[in-house]
């Protein structure tokens, strides 16, 4: 990572712009959520996907685990970041479902 920032994003949830949760009940709308606002970080930082080394998911419930990776498949590929996901028995609101956390490493201008 010569030459590399590294870039922290926490707390990475689905609210709307009024501070609702958006996608009740909907975990792939969630994740979509958290995903597009950390696009929105990354593209205001001068980074994407592709810049992206670790991710973590903080879940209600693991046995929704394939609806949020077929949602994450839409945004990481190859080579993929660490990823570590974690069910927690609640988050800040309670109606999110889905918390992320994302470390990237922004190249060298």
């Amino acid at each position: 990572m010569d030459g590399s920032s590294l870039l922290f994003f926490s707390g990475l949830t689905s609210r709307n712009r009024d501070g609702s949760v958006f996608g009740v009940g909907d975990i792939r709308a969630q994740t979509e959520r958290c995903l597009e606002n950390l696009s929105n970080l990354l593209e205001d930082s001068g980074a994407g996907f592709d810049d992206v080394v670790a991710v973590t998911l903080y879940v209600l419930n693991m046995s929704q685990f394939d609806a949020v990776h077929d949602v994450r498949r839409r945004y990481f590929r190859e080579p993929f970041p660490s990823s570590t996901m974690v069910e927690v028995s609640r988050l800040a609101a309670p109606d999110m479902l889905i918390e992320i956390t994302a470390i990237a490493a922004r190249p060298a201008s």
